[in-house]
């Protein structure tokens, strides 16, 4: 089972925002997954397009690295998730001196690839019925 980690930091897009356009992706296939973020209206859409094809390459290194063979079409989205990044702060002027705070959120975005585990065919154990 190959498992891949992609994470981009501080990137401008507001987490709210984001979590919407990961939502979209979760349990995917990666190739459908790509294909979903290519068409979708919302601006957050292209970085997080960029972070599941990084990831496949990144489920890719590590395939070679570990001598496994791994298909693209096997890989699956197991998990999404976006956390708050630092805000940057800014003030605009506004009448009679005063100043309006304007807060500029970042996102920190983490997509999480694998492939699906091959279940074992183990024989089962026999299970006893209780008797009265």
């Amino acid at each position: 089972m190959v498992e891949s980690i992609a994470r981009v930091r501080h990137i401008r897009v507001t987490p709210q925002k984001a979590r919407r356009v990961v939502a979209l992706i979760k349990g995917k296939q990666a190739q459908e997954a790509l294909a979903i973020l290519k068409f979708a209206q919302q601006s957050a859409s292209e970085p997080i397009y960029k972070l599941v094809e990084s990831a496949i390459a990144n489920a890719r290194v590590k395939a070679d690295k570990e001598n496994e063979y791994l298909d693209d079409a096997d890989l699956y989205v197991k998990n999404a998730y976006v956390d708050e990044g630092t805000t940057l702060k800014r003030f605009q002027p506004r009448a009679q001196g005063r100043a309006f705070q304007i807060k500029k959120r970042t996102s920190h975005i983490t997509v999480v690839l694998s492939t699906p585990e091959v279940a074992e065919s183990a024989p089962a154990a026999p299970t006893k019925k209780a008797s009265k």
